[in-house]
């Protein structure tokens, strides 16, 4: 998305301008300023390479299309139980094979890499808008246990959920909010 030489930063398209930015934010103030900043401009507070992987590609109508569609939709139903690649393509109607190829042509990342993300963006969710234990969070979230969750959320966010937690929970945004009123 970006390169940081030291001396020169750089970066292609506009959304990849938006993510150079915020690591220079992050380098510069910190990650609570970055976090907070991307927040206000409505923003992932940070994203892997790999662009493809956020965007998704229209998937060819056909029988084994939707049932490849249908497949992935239960996986994101049920974010908290095990998935395995082997279960998931037969789901789909398809062989291991064939599913990974699709998947990687459909979604531009393999099907390990979609799972966690799915599941970061839930534990997300979770942690802004309730009150939940952290394992509990992390139970929901497929994680199994705290520890796996700021794992996770460490290597992919670049902070820890209690961080992000105290960041942008609905409670954090009514305590700024009654500090900016008084």
């Amino acid at each position: 998305l970006y390169v940081d030489n030291g001396d020169i930063v750089t970066s292609a398209g506009v959304a990849a301008g938006l993510d150079c930015c915020l690591h220079i934010v992050r380098a510069r103030y910190g990650a609570e300023a970055a976090l907070r900043l991307a927040r206000q401009i409505v923003l992932s507070p940070h994203r892997q390479g790999g662009q493809a992987q956020f965007i998704e590609h229209p998937v060819e109508r056909s029988a084994d299309a939707d049932r490849f569609t249908q497949a992935l939709d239960a996986v994101r139903a049920a974010l908290g139980e095990t998935h395995s690649l082997d279960s998931v393509a037969e789901a789909a109607g398809l062989t291991r094979r064939t599913f990974t190829r699709r998947f990687q042509k459909s979604i531009g990342t393999s099907f390990g890499e979609w799972l966690t993300s799915q599941r970061i963006e839930l534990a997300q969710r979770l942690l802004e808008a309730t009150e939940k234990s952290m394992d509990l969070v992390a139970f929901e979230a497929g994680f199994g246990s705290a520890t796996s969750l700021r794992q996770h959320f460490s290597a992919r966010l670049r902070t820890s959920p209690a961080q992000y937690r105290r960041e942008f929970s609905r409670r954090a945004g009514q305590d700024e909010r009654m500090a900016l009123s008084h």
